[in-house]
């Protein structure tokens, strides 16, 4: 009969496991492994040797309130000969003697969380296990170095925002390995409604990345639970702070974790799918967030956006098209879909439409809103209009008629991620859609039941519309946008062109005019055409401007023979002055360094009550450090500040400035640092 090992102690070995399992920077203060990868402890015997064949430890693994075998939330295992990677097991390597190194491996679909391990009758030691995108029998696994290392391990980003034709880069510091982040997303997923109601249950989901993303996206908002961010789009921001204030994710999740799960106020878009980044990473789902530019919100699942415009080209009601939007997509294989689906998968945190009785949104497979395929879980139908809904634009007349009117807008531009190893823009338009009018993009329309994207082939129309701008569009500065008319036909026409401006949000809500034109004779003869200037002031739009810097023209041309009207919608993104670091010294480990930091005042007016504050992971010990300047800052004149922090880690890591002041409000920068050991 075999003799259970009687073990004194155990040593964890915490710094060679962590590291061996990409989890160090989590800190080496207790066991953080993957799933379906052996760890080795030392087991320290107090009486007798290990004898192969003639020793024997059982061992019982558990995680959550109710473990369960038949919920894979309970494990009973024994020694092993050999480490098997696909299942619980356990095996003694090295040689016999009153120490021995115990190897364990977790099974490769083992739900992630907190665990207890139970060694015979010595006692029990706690671990965190998180999936493992290195693990070929993992269904995150990545086969790609390069990704692993930007989808799992890189605690900065940046994220894409701006217009479609001026992508602008948002830097931003995940801080998934920060101090205390691990262990407030498990409470994240702890905190959600279904955990609450069936723990046992839920635990057990946790075994699937599937289910995990679908939580995390419904956890990020707090529409229906106590969920991390508050979203707020119109108004002011009152009890809580603007979206545009948060430079990470760090600061977002410990005041949720410190206010008692009370919902951090507030957040956007980008802000709900950068936190979701983070959490994913963290739990050791690879994820990036993704931006789409001009992007559908489908009420009513017809797959069309219908908009009303008054004679101004002003939206006065319909559904809405926003000047971008961001998501977040995570790796994984899909076994309830066919293999085609495996891969990249559309999850979507912001609150806008319910599934399945909550705010969540997601997993989609990207190929399968590329192919039309609106059957697949989940919310296939939103996110395929999301990225390729038709557009009808109707005119309500000032005397009451409702007239058609051509707009040619294209849903789903220039949908972008930040490159591998870079910080580059990858432009993945093509993984969600085919070209526009190619044969593959009609068939998956008519895969989705959905037969007027021929719509859009309309021929132009005999007099055609454009809105130009120049290159050199920054705020503070007075500069033309111009309406060019051209005629193609072969007689002589009139027509009226109103030509507008104003300010508006990323979501498409128009605010206060801020530039117009309305002409009401416009003649132009066969193959003549006409330029038409519209004059902004930094004057008039300067106060008028939401925090996205963005402006919308549209420019309206009506032909008083044909009574046919065109309509053209141009957003233009104001550029903010670059934020300008240096360091100074030699960047390396536990060795205090000094940013310097300048922005040149670009507004026609001082700058009052200006401050800049940076962060990064590792670099700034997971707090954001703040220097205010004592007095104004002229136009023209540079504000400059020197703030001080010290690296705990080399590599490559991303110093995130926001700077903020009275009338020039949260302008970000960044700059990459290399720490040496």
């Amino acid at each position: 009969m075999a003799q259970a090992l009687d073990i004194d102690r155990w040593d964890l070995e915490c710094e060679l496991n962590n590291t061996d399992h990409y989890t160090e920077l989590n800190g080496l203060d207790r066991l953080i492994v993957r799933r379906g990868q052996p760890f080795t402890i030392s087991l320290y015997l107090r009486s007798g040797s290990y004898q192969p064949g003639a020793s024997s430890l059982e061992c019982i693994a558990e995680t959550g309130p109710q473990p369960a075998e038949q919920y894979g939330t309970r494990a009973s295992f024994g020694l092993s000969a050999n480490i098997d990677t696909s299942r619980w097991s356990a095996a003694v390597i090295g040689p016999p003697g009153d120490m021995v190194a115990l190897s364990i491996c977790t099974a490769p679909d083992a739900p992630i969380g907190r665990y207890t391990l139970t060694l015979g009758g010595s006692g029990h030691f706690e671990f965190i296990l998180l999936f493992n995108p290195w693990c070929p029998g993992d269904v995150v696994y990545m086969d790609n170095e390069q990704s692993l290392a930007e989808y799992v391990l890189s605690q900065d980003g940046i994220i894409f925002r701006g217009s479609s034709s001026h992508p602008t880069r948002t830097p931003w510091n995940f801080g998934q390995f920060e101090s205390g982040i691990l262990d407030i997303c498990l409470r994240i997923l702890d905190m959600n409604p279904k955990c609450l109601r069936n723990p046992g249950k839920d635990c057990s989901g946790r075994r699937n990345p599937i289910y995990v993303s679908r939580v995390l996206s419904a956890m990020v908002n707090c529409n229906d639970d106590k969920g991390v961010l508050a979203g707020k789009w119109t108004g002011g921001y009152e009890g809580g702070v603007s979206p545009m204030f948060w430079r990470g994710s760090v600061e977002i999740l410990r005041n949720w974790n410190t206010q008692a799960c009370q919902p951090v106020r507030y957040g956007q878009c980008w802000v709900f799918a950068a936190v979701a980044c983070s959490i994913s990473r963290a739990l050791g789902i690879p994820c990036r967030v993704v931006t789409n530019y001009w992007s559908a919100h489908d009420n009513n699942s017809n797959l069309v956006i219908e908009r009303y415009v008054n004679e101004h080209g002003d939206p006065i009601q319909g559904e809405m098209i926003w000047n971008y939007h961001c998501w977040v997509e995570s790796w994984m294989t899909r076994p309830d879909l066919k293999p085609d689906f495996n891969g990249w998968q559309t999850s979507d945190p912001t609150p806008q439409e319910k599934s399945e009785g909550v705010y969540c949104c997601g997993p989609i497979p990207v190929r399968a809103v590329k192919e039309g395929e609106l059957m697949c879980n989940y919310d296939a139908a939103f996110v395929f209009a999301e990225v390729n809904a038709d557009v009808n634009t109707f005119m309500k007349k000032n005397d009451g008629s409702i007239a058609k009117i051509t707009y040619t807008a294209v849903v789903g531009q220039n949908i972008s991620t930040k490159g591998v190893g870079s910080d580059t823009r990858e432009d993945i338009t093509h993984l969600y859609k085919y070209p526009e009018g190619s044969d593959e993009e009609r068939e998956a329309f008519k895969k989705a039941n959905h037969q007027n994207k021929l719509l859009r082939q309309q021929p132009s129309p005999g007099l055609h519309l454009a809105i130009k701008v120049t290159s050199d569009m920054r705020k503070g500065c007075d500069f033309d946008v111009f309406a060019v008319v051209t005629n193609n036909t072969k007689s002589n026409k009139k027509c009226r062109l109103v030509f507008g401006s104003c300010a508006v949000s990323y979501t498409g809500h128009v605010g206060e005019n801020c530039g117009f034109k309305d002409l009401l004779n416009v003649e132009l003869s066969p193959g003549a055409e006409r330029k038409v200037p519209l004059r902004l002031n930094y004057s008039k739009y300067g106060g008028l401007l939401t925090e996205d810097n963005l402006i919308r023209l549209a420019a309206v041309l009506i032909d008083y023979t044909t009574k046919e009207s065109v309509l053209v919608v141009r957003n233009i993104v104001l550029e903010n002055p670059e934020i300008k670091v240096r360091i100074l010294g030699e960047p390396k480990m536990n060795r205090k360094l000094a940013a310097e930091i300048t922005l040149k005042n670009p507004l026609p007016e001082p700058l009052e009550n200006c401050c800049f504050s940076i962060e990064g992971s590792n670099l700034t010990g997971g707090c954001i450090i703040s220097e205010s300047l004592g007095s104004s800052v002229a136009p023209g004149e540079d504000a400059k500040v020197k703030i001080y922090f010290t690296p705990t880690h080399s590599g490559l890591r991303k110093l995130v400035v926001d700077f903020n002041s009275s009338t020039l409000c949260h302008v970000k920068g960044y700059r990459n640092v290399i720490i040496g050991k």
